[in-house]
Parts: structure tokens; C-alpha cells; sequence
């Protein structure tokens, strides 16, 4: 086994938790289904997490195919360091479920976008760093327009309450996200 297939294997733990996550709060909603008032951003956002988690880990393999000359435990913490907050990320979307007491998803949601917003710009920003550290240059110019793009559509989330913003917000993500994966990332390189 070479270096990066050793060290992807706690990468894919916790890529796996954050689905792990958002599939359980699927699975809680269906459950209390009669108790949940929904609030379809939190869902559009919820898939939107499970499609960056599949990214995520589609994209680390170009890491496998560009190998570092030689792995620092620098090197890895970046990588493991984008892990941490797309499972943060997971966790907040979709609460455990009271059956019995049920839920208001829109309460859920503002009373933690600030948190999940500010998580996404995280992400956002590890994942400009660790391209310039692992590969040597910045990401090619339409991704980084991307992620810029991204980073402040979360910051604004993260900031405002408006639900105007995030109900025109989430599907301009989620177009947003399919279009950067059919441009980018459609084959492995």
C-alpha cells in the first residue's frame, strides 16, 4: 500500500460519518414524519451535504494520482483538516429527532446557520490552502472562482437571518455545485 492509500483510509472514516450523519437525520425525519414541520431549505441543504461529502472524496483521489514527494504529517493534517468540518457540517443540518415532541426544521436551521455557513467557508478555505501546500500552485482559475463564489454566498448565509436569501440561496446551490462537478470533476484525472 503506498503513503496516500495508507493515510486516505481515516480520510474515508470520517467522509463516511458525515454521510453517516445525514443519512440518519433522513432516516429520523421519516421516522417522526407526523411530527416534523419541514422547512425545504434544511433539505435542499442536507442533499447539498451529501453530494460535497461524495465530492470530497472523489476529489482526494486526484491526490493519489499527483502523489507529494514525500508526506509530512503537515501535509496530512491539511487533508484530514477538510474532513472535520464537512462532518460538523453533517452533524448540524438535521437534529436528532424526539418522536414523541417532533420538530420545527426552520427553527433548527437558523438556530444554527451561523455555525453551518461558517463551517462551508471552512471547508472552502482548507481546500484553497491545501492544493497551494500539497500541489504547489493555486486550484485552476474556474475552480477557484468557484470556491470564491461559494465561500461568499456562505458568508452572507452565515450572517444574515433573511429567508428570502436562504430560499433563493439553497437552489442557487445546489445548480451551483452540479455545474462545478460536471465542469471539474466528472472523470477521475
Amino acid at each position: 500500500m503506498d503513503a496516500f492509500g495508507y493515510l486516505s483510509v481515516l480520510i474515508s472514516i470520517i467522509v463516511g460519518l458525515a454521510v453517516t450523519q445525514v443519512l440518519q437525520g433522513f432516516r429520523g425525519l421519516m421516522l417522526a414524519r407526523s411530527r416534523v414541520r419541514v422547512y425545504w431549505p434544511a433539505l435542499v441543504w442536507a442533499a447539498l451535504v451529501l453530494v460535497i461529502c461524495v465530492q470530497v472524496w472523489w476529489a482526494m483521489f486526484d491526490l493519489s494520482q499527483r502523489p507529494v514527494a514525500r508526506w509530512t504529517f503537515l501535509d496530512f493534517s491539511l487533508v484530514l483538516l477538510q474532513t472535520v468540518p464537512l462532518y460538523l457540517m453533517a452533524g448540524l443540518l438535521l437534529p436528532d429527532v424526539d418522536i414523541e415532541h417532533g420538530l420545527d426544521l426552520r427553527e433548527h436551521y437558523y438556530a444554527h446557520h451561523r455555525w453551518f455557513f461558517s463551517l462551508v467557508v471552512l471547508l472552502l478555505l482548507v481546500s484553497l490552502v491545501k492544493v497551494r501546500v500539497l500541489i504547489g500552485h493555486w486550484p485552476a482559475p474556474e475552480d477557484t472562482a468557484f470556491q470564491l463564489a461559494f465561500i461568499v454566498g456562505a458568508a452572507i448565509g452565515a450572517w444574515t437571518r433573511r429567508e428570502w436569501y436562504h430560499q433563493l440561496q439553497a437552489p442557487l446551490a445546489l445548480i451551483g455545485i452540479v455545474a462545478y462537478i460536471v465542469a471539474l470533476f466528472t472523470h477521475l484525472q
